[in-house]
């Protein structure tokens, strides 16, 4: 099973809580911003779902090994 890494931008991040309503049990909100809640995490379908719904792009997911980005995709 493939490994992922989850980078939230809290810099970019709006607070939407697109994420944790999409995969709560990978994502919390922080006050005003989201945060993963492992950075490290077996391959997810919901994850890539949080971070294609994210308004302003801020969760980048990659592979842990290679770092090949899984989402958001173009």
């Amino acid at each position: 099973m493939s490994r992922w890494k989850i980078d939230v931008n809290q810099g970019a991040c709006v607070g939407s809580g697109m994420c944790a309503g999409t995969a709560p049990e990978h994502f919390r909100l922080d006050g005003a911003a989201a945060s993963a809640i492992s950075e490290e995490i077996d391959a997810h379908d919901g994850v890539i779902d949080a971070a294609d719904s994210c308004p302003v792009e801020a969760i980048l997911v990659r592979e842990l090994v290679g770092g090949k980005v899984v989402a958001p995709v173009d």
